[in-house]
């Protein structure tokens, strides 16, 4: 299929670890994707200077206008976070923030968004994935309330999330339905 008529999906990790259950997460997201989708990992959050007004000037640094670009050229977003601390690690805020700007008229206003993810407890981060709807949805995304995925990384059992047939077909799922949201 061509490039050109597939829907394009950003995935915001909130996890910088190479390692990380939510980079599994991700990577099957991407492995399993519904014909004609195509994931793009937008892998830079580290290199986001905190959002400052000041700095967000016409000129931005390269890693925001890259993120902004990113956002803007996709269809949908999938964000894929652990929880910390009860809430959503500071890197995936801070994109959050820029991408939030500007204020009315972010590149994902209006555009369907999931969040998913894993962490450590018996909730698999509900609480930091609640959090990230609740801030893209004031940042201007259209968050998809009902697709929604908190894996407690003990049911893992120290597997890739590939190796759980019903966990690969959730994401699966997910993907698919959030691309259906597509409009």
């Amino acid at each position: 299929m061509p490039e050109s008529t597939q829907t394009k999906v950003l995935v915001l990790l909130g996890s910088l670890r190479a390692a990380s259950i939510n980079r599994q997460l991700v990577e099957l997201a991407i492995e399993s994707a519904p014909d004609g989708v195509h994931l793009e990992l937008f892998d830079r959050l580290a290199e986001l200077p905190f959002y400052n007004e000041d700095i967000d000037t016409a000129e931005p640094a390269e890693p925001v206008v890259a993120l902004r670009e990113a956002a803007a050229e996709a269809d949908a977003a999938l964000v894929v976070t652990p929880e910390y601390n009860g809430s959503i690690p500071g890197v995936l805020k801070n994109a959050i923030d820029w991408l939030s700007r500007p204020w009315g008229d972010g590149a994902l206003k209006d555009k369907p968004l999931a969040v998913v993810g894993a962490a450590l407890g018996g909730y698999g981060g509900q609480w930091a994935h609640d959090e990230t709807r609740k801030s893209f949805g004031i940042a201007g995304a259209r968050v998809v309330e009902d697709l929604k995925l908190s894996v407690p990384t003990k049911s893992l059992d120290g597997r890739h999330p590939r190796e759980h047939a019903e966990l690969a077909a959730n994401l699966r799922d997910i993907v698919g339905k959030l691309v259906a949201e597509v409009g």
